[in-house]
C-alpha cells in the first residue's frame, strides 16, 4: 500500500490494534493530543507501529512510537518514511 497516511488511516489501525478508550472520542479533534492522555500505552503503540509497518510495508525506528507523543507526530514520521524522505 503506498500515499499518504492519514488520521483516518491512524484511528482505524488504533481501533483494530488496542481497541478505543470508552472515555476517549477518537473522532473528536486527536491530531495534538498525547498518546498517554488518549489511553494508548507503550504496548498498544507497539501494535500499532507494527501494524502500519505491515500495511504500509515501510520499517519505522525502534523508538518512533516512544518519540512520536501525539497522533500528528506520528502521522508525520509515517508520511516522511512513505515518500522516502527518510532512510531506513
Amino acid at each position: 500500500m503506498s500515499g499518504e497516511f492519514t488520521l483516518d488511516d491512524l484511528k482505524r489501525i488504533l481501533r483494530a490494534a488496542a481497541g478505543a478508550d470508552e472515555s476517549v472520542d477518537l473522532d473528536g479533534d486527536i491530531a495534538d493530543a498525547s498518546f498517554e492522555a488518549l489511553g494508548y500505552e507503550s504496548l498498544a503503540l507497539l501494535e500499532t507501529g507494527s501494524r502500519i509497518e505491515q500495511e504500509y510495508g515501510i520499517v519505522l525506528r525502534d523508538d518512533l512510537l516512544t518519540v512520536e507523543e501525539t497522533p500528528r507526530g506520528l502521522i508525520d514520521s509515517v508520511n516522511a518514511h512513505l515518500s522516502g524522505a527518510v532512510s531506513t
